[in-house]
């Protein structure tokens, strides 16, 4: 017996600047979309880079008629026109496509009439706001651990989240290794054990060095992140995040920290931050940066034989993209 066709929802509102949370809710988006058609694939861009025509562009039957997931970020920012746009076509939207709107779940009109339109319609809300509170943290952890198919208990969940910080990125990857790790038994024994040293040792430490060029530096922290146990995977993804960010920020060009951390979706003391990272580097430094990071992610993952050395080499071939 054949199973039932997947037909993803329409529409989707997703609420909240929680970046990690938004990024997870696109990708179940376009997976449950490729599900009903493996070709569909991915459009994603700002409200405020959007004209009407260009949205009517995009949602028109395509002559093979396959799937799209089309994500339009920072609704907020949305200008009368366009939210009128994205409004009427809610109200009847086209088979195959998947229109996805990201909202900060503040901001004045249009914007917030659009989130409302997208209710009325019926469109699937994910719920994607910052995690500020440490029980809505605690809970986290504790759901991450479960998603990945382990157990834990308070104590654990408390070692954990001081041992890594409050990076949810950082939480989420330190949860799956220990569950790979343990064999699902998730203890606060063994959140020490992994990670000993947590503390004064993070992936973040050897990012910040490395996007700032500081090679040296940056491979003198992450050999001692190696010595305390601090997992690969953490360290990878710091780097990422690292990448990632300064990316973004240099691509916004010049402009006021706080009005930068408002349309990136960020907060003002990383976009600080990330504007003096953002010093020295080229556009095609930052694309060859991106690359790095994305292989060396699948790199600790398995593909490479020697993850140690995998993340050396990553450190060397960013200060080589930082000099470009």
């Amino acid at each position: 017996m054949n199973s039932p066709a997947v037909t993803p929802p329409p529409l989707q509102l997703l609420l909240g600047e929680e970046e990690l949370l938004v990024e997870r809710a696109i990708r179940a988006a376009l997976d449950t979309a490729r599900l009903a058609d493996p070709a569909a694939d991915l459009t994603r861009l700002r409200v405020a880079d959007l004209t009407p025509p260009e949205l009517a562009e995009l949602v028109s039957p395509s002559l093979f008629a396959e799937g799209r997931v089309i994500v339009l970020d920072a609704a907020h920012e949305a200008t009368q026109d366009t939210a009128a746009a994205v409004i009427s076509y809610a109200k009847q939207p086209a088979d195959g496509i998947v229109l996805a709107v990201v909202h900060n779940g503040g901001g004045r009109k249009p914007g917030k009439d659009l989130v409302a339109a997208f209710r009325k319609a019926g469109a699937v809300v994910v719920e994607c706001a910052k995690i500020t509170k440490a029980s809505e943290r605690e809970a986290f952890v504790r759901n991450e651990i479960r998603r990945a198919g382990g157990k834990t208990d308070p104590a654990a969940v408390s070692a954990l989240i001081d041992s890594v910080g409050s990076d949810l990125r950082e939480l989420a990857a330190a949860a799956a290794q220990l569950v790979a790790d343990t064999a699902g038994a998730v203890t606060e024994e063994a959140v020490r054990r992994y990670h000993r040293g947590r503390a004064d040792v993070t992936g973040f430490a050897v990012a910040e060095k490395a996007v700032t060029g500081d090679v040296a530096g940056a491979l003198e922290a992450l050999r001692w992140a190696m010595q305390l146990g601090v997992p690969h995977v953490l360290v990878a993804d710091a780097l990422a995040d690292a990448v990632r960010t300064v990316a973004r920020v240099a691509g916004a060009g010049r402009a006021d920290p706080f009005r930068l951390a408002g349309e990136l979706g960020m907060p003002a003391w990383k976009v600080k931050k990330a504007i003096a990272q953002s010093r020295g580097w080229q556009p095609a430094g930052l694309v060859e940066a991106m690359k790095v990071v994305a292989e060396v992610n699948a790199d600790v993952k398995g593909v490479a034989a020697n993850a140690d050395y995998a993340l050396e080499h990553a450190v060397l071939r960013l200060g080589r993209a930082h000099r470009r």
